[in-house]
């Protein structure tokens, strides 16, 4: 069993910065591919980045390319996301995910086990 938590949303203005981190507890996460979602108000969840259990594949969604960056550091059993450039349509809650799946780098939130509590990310125009 994998426990998530997720930290770093806030309140930012378009064109700022956040880091998200996503805290694993329970279990080392090292082998997990690890994601992250994020769910706009009236909106389904969607997929924004993920990265494979050796840190060696990223996938990111067409919408965040260029802008954010996901990785890992699992000595200390944490994924981070660099969001830089945010814009107003950024804002949603944001969720990391882990996958025992196996070596693929996953896009679907069925293809995932263990999820955080979400934390929220609002960008202000």
């Amino acid at each position: 069993q994998v426990q998530l938590v997720e930290s770093g949303g806030r309140l930012v203005q378009a064109g700022g910065s956040l880091r998200l981190s996503c805290a694993a507890s329970g279990r080392t996460f090292s082998n997990y591919c690890v994601g992250w979602f994020r769910q706009a108000p009236g909106k389904e969840r969607e997929f924004v980045v993920t990265i494979t259990w050796n840190g060696y594949s990223t996938v990111y969604a067409d919408s965040v390319k260029g802008r954010f960056t996901i990785s890992r550091d699992d000595a200390k059993n944490t994924v981070y996301l660099q969001m830089n450039s945010l814009k107003p349509e950024d804002t949603a809650v944001y969720y990391c995910a882990a996958s025992p799946r196996g070596p693929s780098a996953y896009t679907r939130p069925s293809e995932y086990a263990y999820w955080g509590q979400g934390t929220q990310v609002t960008v202000s125009s």
